[in-house]
């Protein structure tokens, strides 16, 4: 049983981009109430998947490098990577369904 991981920019590259598997990166902030109705969906996903995914969540107000890197300009925001490719991004609240089309659709 896997969870999601929260991790900083100093953190980045060893968790998400030398990763053994895909990464799901959830980026949020505590002022944001849309990432609060998406915050169970991406726990839910980080069990649900946890034989093929990795999950982490990063906080976008404490870690910039990493936001500005990857163009995050709302929360919340998704980024799936594959070692160092970004296979999908997505930004907005997204329902549980889309998540697992979003997740599907690239973990084959």
């Amino acid at each position: 049983m896997s969870s999601t991981i929260a991790i900083k920019d100093p953190e980045f590259e060893t968790e998400v981009l030398q990763a053994n598997q895909p990464v799901l990166v959830y980026f949020w902030a505590s002022w944001c109430g849309p990432c609060r109705l998406m915050s169970p969906s991406i726990d839910w996903a980080a069990q649900e998947y946890s034989d093929r995914l990795k999950v982490v969540k990063m906080e976008v107000d404490p870690n910039q490098a990493t936001v500005k890197q990857y163009q995050v300009e709302g929360v919340p925001a998704l980024r799936l990577f594959q070692g160092t490719q970004l296979l999908a991004s997505s930004e907005g609240v997204i329902a549980k369904p889309k998540l697992i089309d979003f997740l599907d659709t690239h973990l084959k």
